[in-house]
């Protein structure tokens, strides 16, 4: 009877949405030994549907969580945790931008896409209504998708951050250690067999929202592509296909303003533009706070003012300004990229200008590669200090225009043979003489001019060789070793290689390991496993540190001191390894691992137990691609497995791999996957 019924459900909701109803019959899911779900079927609609069904059976929980956090109904299922992406969403006004342009700006293709998401999504949900966190979320709705979209990528410019700087009164933020990524590229010109090989190397967190799903979509309509996406998405992300590959890395140019506005000495709510004044026009964010369980509904007021989504604190009102706010086709953009045949097709795509950001690097069955600093980056009236709040009352600082893509720094088919970027400056992406010229560039994009660990690793690993084979690719990719000396961003701790030991025999011991260590970070390395103690003690420090971020003597000695503390305390001796203090943990799966903040196989952890310290971010999904005439050979892994469900044989399956940096030969030809399938099903 509750088959019937759940039938009954998933055909009307069709019928209300005008959409034709996908016949899960022609769709399969073909699942590998490793649980990846390869989705066929005739059209994109269907393998979107596929898509849905079988990312719902791995992580429905995730999938629901986005798409709550980007309509208003978070809290409902987190309590009060949710409380901040439920006010952000309708600060930004999400719902009326997408009923906005939703009709006019997504493509008829693409609607079909998303309409086929929310239906396989839609159908799981009715099939499996024990599962369902919120009821009111359902039956999800293709604009609801986007909403969701547009907050991450909102988040993604910097919004939230802005938001905060508001809130908090321009409050000093906390320092901490960055997320990122690294991707490269070599062509036949650094390559000895004269392929072409890509580096897909993100750090993301390992679990939750902006944690990887991996899938391969096939269909009839052109789609082949075999890559990874974030929960809710309805297509790859990043990944590679019959013809070309790409990967992102975080970058961050100078994507948002603020304007502090200039008001009327008298009338309330009424701001100054040149020569008139304006009326801010004020809104009220409708929340629910939960106080020992009981629902409280409450309103936090906000404004609106020509130069965005506005916010008073105790010094005056204050605008936000980002190409984010005003844009929702980044999902379709995404989608083009996973249909495009060629570099001249890709080009093309990245020239929608939809998606606000982040670094690309790309490489080509035809032996093209290529490296953007991507982004959606005002035009900005000179004058104006851009990296501090702006005037808000002339119109000269009302930017309405963005960069063309052209415009923007990138490498293409560079005379080194190869590119990367590990978050760093784009104006370091290859080499010299390839780089682009930073001369070339407003200082008010905003574009980082930095090295970090990684990059300047990654560099020094990469001249190595005139030329070099897949292997030597693994080996650089897999490199865990810090440059001398430390190029961390946010703090200077280079003067711990000159201390005297003999002088501080506190810490001689500790001091000692530190300056004779290899900078290796392996999980069995002594040094490394004293190094990480000292660096988590060391990054409250961090916080307290000037401009100029270098740590003074006295900040040194006091982490070591700490860390030398906490060792006894929680080990019981000095002599620890890095893998005694860090460890990979899922399930009933704990192993000791390698890495640490900002080496090239970053590892980021939070505090677990018995003083140890559970790895949360840093080395997600890999994927090593090589382009050949018979087409893409491919090896993947990713931090846990395919499913997010402990039930499931795929829920830490791939840890082994990852850990023993090892990875998985994939396949997009459809008769290898369905002659080397576990499993081959209807989403029924």
């Amino acid at each position: 009877m509750k088959y019937i019924v759940a039938l009954i459900f998933y055909s009307f909701i069709c019928q209300v949405n005008g959409q034709s109803t996908i016949n899960p019959e022609a769709i399969d899911i073909v699942r590998d030994r490793y649980g990846v779900p390869h989705i066929f079927a005739p059209t994109d609609a269907g393998v979107a549907y596929g898509l849905a069904w079988a990312h719902a059976e791995d992580d429905f929980k995730t999938i629901q969580q986005a798409y709550l956090a980007g309509n208003e109904l978070l809290t409902k299922a987190i309590g009060n945790k949710g409380l901040t992406a439920e006010f952000i969403t309708q600060f930004i006004g999400s719902k009326e931008l997408v009923e906005k342009d939703y009709d006019d700006k997504i493509s008829p293709e693409y609607k079909k896409v998303i309409e086929g998401y929310a239906q396989g999504l839609n159908r799981y949900a009715a099939l499996h209504p024990n599962e369902v966190l919120v009821s009111e979320l359902f039956p999800v709705q293709p604009k609801m998708m986007l909403r969701y979209a547009q907050l991450q990528l909102f988040i993604s410019s910097g919004g939230d951050k802005a938001v905060g700087k508001i809130l908090g009164d321009n409050a000093r933020p906390k320092q901490t250690a960055p997320k990122g990524s690294n991707t490269f590229g070599f062509n036949s010109k650094k390559t000895k067999d004269g392929y072409t090989y890509l580096a897909i190397n993100t750090h993301q967190p390992l679990d939750g929202p902006v944690s990887w799903y991996e899938a391969h979509l096939c269909s009839e309509e052109g789609t082949n592509i075999l890559g990874t996406l974030f929960a809710g998405s309805p297509n790859i992300l990043i990944g590679v296909n019959d013809y070309l590959g790409w990967s992102h890395t975080v970058n961050n140019p100078d994507k948002i303003d603020l304007f502090h506005l200039e008001m009327h000495p008298k009338n309330k709510l009424q701001y100054r533009v040149d020569d008139t004044y304006l009326t801010l026009e004020k809104q009220k964010a409708k929340l629910t706070f939960r106080f020992l369980g009981i629902p409280i509904r409450i309103k936090r007021s906000f404004y609106k003012s020509i130069f965005g989504p506005t916010l008073k604190n105790k010094s005056g009102y204050y605008s936000i300004r980002t190409p984010a706010l005003f844009e929702i086709r980044a999902l379709e953009q995404w989608w083009r990229m996973n249909k495009s045949q060629s570099f001249s097709d890709f080009y093309t795509v990245l020239k929608m200008k939809a998606i606000p950001g982040y670094n690309i690097g790309y490489a080509d069955r035809n032996d093209t590669i290529f490296y953007i600093s991507n982004g959606l980056i005002p035009k900005r009236a000179p004058g104006y200090d851009w990296k501090n709040t702006v005037p808000g009352n002339t119109r000269k600082t009302l930017w309405e225009e963005s960069y063309a893509v052209d415009e923007l720094p990138q490498v293409i088919q560079p005379e080194s043979g190869y590119f990367y970027n590990a978050n760093h400056s784009p104006f370091l992406s290859s080499a010299s003489k390839d780089n682009p010229n930073i001369a070339a560039y407003s200082k008010d994009m905003g574009f980082e001019e930095f090295d970090n660990n990684r990059s300047f690793r990654l560099k020094e690993l990469i001249d190595q060789y005139d030329s070099l084979d897949f292997n030597d690719f693994k080996r650089i990719k897999y490199d865990n070793r810090y440059p001398t000396p430390f190029r961390f961003t946010y703090m200077d701790i280079n003067a711990i290689t000159t201390l005297d030991p003999a002088q501080y025999p506190e810490v001689k011991v500790l001091l000692e390991r530190i300056q004779q260590w290899d900078r290796f970070t392996h999980s069995n390395s002594m040094g490394a496993g004293t190094f990480a103690i000292f660096y988590y003690q060391s990054i409250k420090y961090a916080r307290q540190l000037p401009g100029d971020k270098i740590f003074p003597k006295t900040y040194l000695l006091k982490a070591l001191q700490d860390a030398k503390a906490y060792m006894l305390k929680h080990f019981k001796t000095l002599d620890v390894t890095l893998g005694d203090f860090q460890k990979l943990v899922r399930g009933e799966k704990e192993m000791g691992i390698w890495g640490m903040p900002d080496v090239l196989t970053a590892m980021y952890g939070t505090s677990y137990k018995d003083g140890k310290i559970r790895i949360t971010a840093g080395e997600t999904y890999i994927g090593l691609i090589k382009f050949t005439p018979d087409g893409p050979e491919i090896e993947s892994v990713i931090s846990y497995g395919s499913s997010d469900r402990p039930n499931s044989p795929h829920y830490n399956d791939q840890m082994e791999m990852y850990a023993n940096k090892q990875t998985k030969r994939m396949s997009i030809d459809k008769d290898t996957v369905y002659a080397e399938a576990i499993s081959i099903y209807h989403p029924n």
